[in-house]
């Protein structure tokens, strides 16, 4: 398997996880358990963009990348 496809596929798990604390969240009563989820799933979210430019690629996530001279 290639670096790239690892790297989506890595991502796509951690957008699978974030998805189900949101929806964690959406179901809890208790607000405070709701914002733990939340932010949860906003860092896994986060780490999932993070790994989908890893491998993909480009330079999709911008970065201090500069042309060869």
């Amino acid at each position: 398997m290639s670096v790239a496809r690892e790297s989506g596929d890595r991502a796509q798990e951690l957008r699978d996880k974030a998805r189900h604390m949101t929806e964690a969240a959406e179901r809890t009563t208790d607000p405070e358990q709701r914002q733990r989820l939340q932010e949860k799933a906003r860092k896994l979210q986060e780490q999932s963009e993070q790994q989908g430019n890893m491998g993909g690629g480009g330079n999709m996530g911008g970065g201090n990348i500069r042309p060869p001279k």
